[in-house]
C-alpha cells in the first residue's frame, strides 16, 4: 500500500516558482551576442579585485617587453629576473623575505670587491618586501590583530632608551642607522608573525634555512676547495679560516651559529611528526641535519673562538631541553659533556684546534693591559681587552645613558690607551659595547630584552610538539649561542639583524595560543600526501 508522501518532500517536487524558472532560462541569443551575463550569475569586472593579479602581470611583462628592445642582452637579462622577482614578490611577501634574507650578508663583500655598486641589497629587498605586504594589507583589508607579546615589548623598551641615549651624543647621526636596526628587527618579525598566521610558517623556516645554507656552502668552499685567500687568515699551513661574504671570520662564525640550532632542532623535531609518514619524516629531516651539518662545519672551520663557545653554549641548552623531563636532560648532557672531554683529552683533534681551544680561557679573561709587552701573538687579545677598558672609562663618565647609540668610536679618542689609538667601531664585547653607549639604562633593557625572548621561547618549548618544537629548540639553541658569544664581539653587523628578525617572528608565533596557531600550508601539504598514501609513521609502527 503505498503512502502519501511528506510534506518536505511534496515541497520539493513541486515545480519552481516563475521567478526561479526565469533565473534558470539560458539567455536569449540576443543577450548572449550583447556579452550579458544569464540571471543569477555575477562577473567581476576587469578592474575587480580578482583580476588585480593578472593586471600586475601584464604591466610586469609589458614594462619588461620594452625594456628589452633597449638593452644589451645581460642587463636585458638582469631587467627580466627583476620582473619575475618583482611579481613572485607582489604574489607572496615570503618570496621577499627569501630574497631579503639571502641579499642581507651580501653588504660586506660587494662594499669589498664591488665599490661601485649599491652595496645594501638586502635593505632594498626589506623595502621592496615592507612596501608590498603594507600595500596588500591595506587593500586587503585582513584582520591583523596585533596581540601583547612580551618580546615585543621588551625590544620597544630598548629601541626607546637607544634613542634617548642619542640626546648625548658627539654625533646623533651616526646612531640613526643603529636605531633603524632595532626598528627593522621588530617590522621584520610582525611581517614574519602575519605570513606565519597565514600558513606560510614552512616557508619562512625554508627561506631562513636556504640562506643559512649557501652561507655556509661558500665558507667550506673558502676553506678547503679555492685554495687561496687572505694571507691572514691562513690556517693549518695551507688551508684559510672560512668567513663567507662577511669578509670577516669571527661575525660569520657568529651567523653560522644562528643557523646550525635551527635546523638541528627541525630534524629533531620531525622526529616527533606522527602525522607524516616514515618516507616523508626520513627526507625531511635529513635535509635539515644536512644543513646542520654544513653549518656547524662552516662554524667550526672559521676558527672563531667567540663561535666555538657560542656552539657549545647551543649543544648545552639543546641537549637539556629537548628531553621534555628534565632530570633526563641532566643526564644526556651529563654524557655529553663526558665524551666531549674524552675526545678533547685523547688527542685526536688537531694541534691547532686544541691550540685554538685552550687559548679560550684566556681569551675571556679581564686584565689591565696598560704597560702590557705587546706582541704578535697576544696583540689580538691585547687590543680587544683595551677597547674593553675603554668601553668601561667611557661607562664611568657617561653613567646613566652613555655617550650615544654607535657613538663608541666617535667618543674612543677621549679615552683611548696610549699604545691603541685605532678604534674598532665597537668594544667586541656587546655587553660593555651597550652600557658604554647607551649608560646603566640601555644595559638593564637590554638584558631584559634578552632575558624575555629567552623564557618565551622555553614557553614556546612547553606549548608545541612536533616539528614546531623542534623550531622552538633550535631557536633556543641560538639565543644561547648569541648570548655567549657576545662577551666577545658584536654580531649586529652585516644585516644579521635582519635573520634575527625573522627568528623572532617565528618565535613569536609559535608563542600563540593552539587556537590561533595556523599549520604551516607546507607541512599541510605533506601530511595530506602521506594520508593518501597510508597511516602516519606511529600510526604504521603500532600496527
Amino acid at each position: 500500500m503505498l503512502q502519501p508522501p511528506s510534506p518536505a518532500a511534496a515541497k520539493a517536487l513541486q515545480p519552481p516558482s516563475p521567478a526561479a524558472a526565469k533565473a534558470l532560462q539560458p539567455p536569449s541569443p540576443a543577450a548572449f551576442r550583447a556579452g550579458i551575463p544569464p540571471q543569477g550569475r555575477r562577473t567581476e569586472p576587469f578592474l575587480g579585485k580578482a583580476n588585480h593579479g593578472k593586471i600586475a602581470l601584464i604591466l610586469i611583462a609589458l614594462v619588461t617587453g620594452l625594456s628589452l628592445g633597449f638593452l644589451q642582452p645581460l642587463y636585458g637579462l638582469f631587467v627580466l629576473g627583476s620582473a619575475g622577482l618583482l611579481f613572485g614578490v607582489f604574489r607572496q611577501p615570503v618570496v621577499g623575505l627569501g630574497l631579503m634574507l639571502l641579499l642581507g650578508p651580501v653588504k660586506a663583500f660587494l662594499a669589498a670587491a664591488y665599490p661601485t655598486l649599491p652595496p645594501d641589497w638586502g635593505q632594498a629587498a626589506f623595502i621592496l618586501t615592507l612596501g608590498v605586504w603594507l600595500a596588500r594589507t591595506a587593500y586587503q583589508r585582513p584582520q591583523v590583530q596585533l596581540r601583547p607579546s612580551a618580546p615585543l615589548l621588551a625590544l620597544a623598551g630598548f629601541t626607546v632608551v637607544a634613542a634617548l641615549s642619542l640626546t648625548q651624543a658627539q654625533d646623533p647621526a651616526a646612531g640613526l642607522p643603529e636605531l633603524l636596526k632595532w626598528i627593522e628587527m621588530a617590522v621584520l618579525a610582525l611581517l614574519v608573525l602575519e605570513e606565519a598566521r597565514a600558513g606560510r610558517a614552512g616557508w619562512v623556516v625554508a627561506a631562513v634555512l636556504l640562506a643559512g645554507s649557501v652561507q655556509a656552502v661558500i665558507g667550506l668552499w673558502q676553506f678547503g676547495l679555492r685554495g687561496d685567500g687572505p694571507e691572514h687568515f691562513l690556517i693549518l699551513g695551507r688551508f684559510f679560516r672560512a668567513y663567507g661574504t662577511f669578509e670577516q671570520p669571527n661575525p660569520f662564525g657568529g651567523y653560522m651559529g644562528l643557523v646550525w640550532p635551527v635546523a638541528a632542532g627541525l630534524s629533531l623535531g620531525l622526529l616527533k611528526q606522527s602525522s607524516f609518514s616514515l618516507s616523508s619524516i626520513i627526507s625531511l629531516s635529513s635535509l635539515s641535519s644536512f644543513i646542520s651539518l654544513i653549518s656547524f662545519l662552516a662554524l667550526a672551520l672559521s676558527f672563531s673562538r667567540g663561535a666555538w663557545l657560542g656552539a657549545g653554549a647551543a649543544v648545552t641548552t639543546m641537549v637539556l631541553f629537548w628531553p621534555k623531563n628534565r632530570r633526563s636532560g641532566l643526564f644526556l648532557l651529563a654524557g655529553v659533556l663526558l665524551g666531549s672531554w674524552l675526545v678533547i683529552r685523547s688527542g685526536l683533534l688537531p694541534v691547532a684546534v686544541t691550540d685554538r681551544l685552550n687559548e679560550v680561557a684566556e681569551f675571556t679573561q679581564v686584565s689591565d693591559v696598560r704597560g702590557a709587552e705587546i706582541t704578535a701573538e697576544n696583540f689580538a687579545l691585547l687590543e680587544r681587552l683595551a677597547h674593553w677598558q675603554a668601553a668601561m672609562e667611557l661607562a664611568r663618565a657617561h653613567p646613566w645613558l652613555g655617550v650615544g647609540l654607535d657613538n663608541f668610536e666617535v667618543a674612543y679618542s677621549d679615552v683611548h690607551l696610549l699604545n691603541w689609538p685605532r678604534p674598532l667601531g665597537h668594544a667586541h664585547n656587546i655587553y660593555l659595547n651597550v652600557l658604554a653607549e647607551t649608560g646603566v639604562l640601555g644595559l638593564m633593557t637590554y638584558v631584559i630584552l634578552w632575558g624575555t625572548i629567552f623564557v618565551s621561547t622555553i614557553r614556546a618549548l612547553r606549548l608545541n610538539s612536533g616539528w614546531r618544537r623542534g623550531i622552538a629548540l633550535g631557536l633556543l639553541g641560538a639565543v644561547a649561542h648569541l648570548t655567549v658569544h657576545h662577551l666577545v664581539d658584536n654580531l649586529y653587523v652585516n644585516n644579521t639583524h635582519l635573520y634575527l628578525g625573522a627568528l623572532l617572528g617565528l618565535l613569536l608565533w609559535l608563542g600563540l595560543p593552539q587556537k590561533l596557531l595556523s599549520e604551516s600550508r607546507l607541512f599541510s601539504l605533506l601530511a595530506q600526501q602521506d594520508t593518501n598514501r597510508g597511516s602516519g609513521f606511529y600510526n604504521r609502527s603500532r600496527k
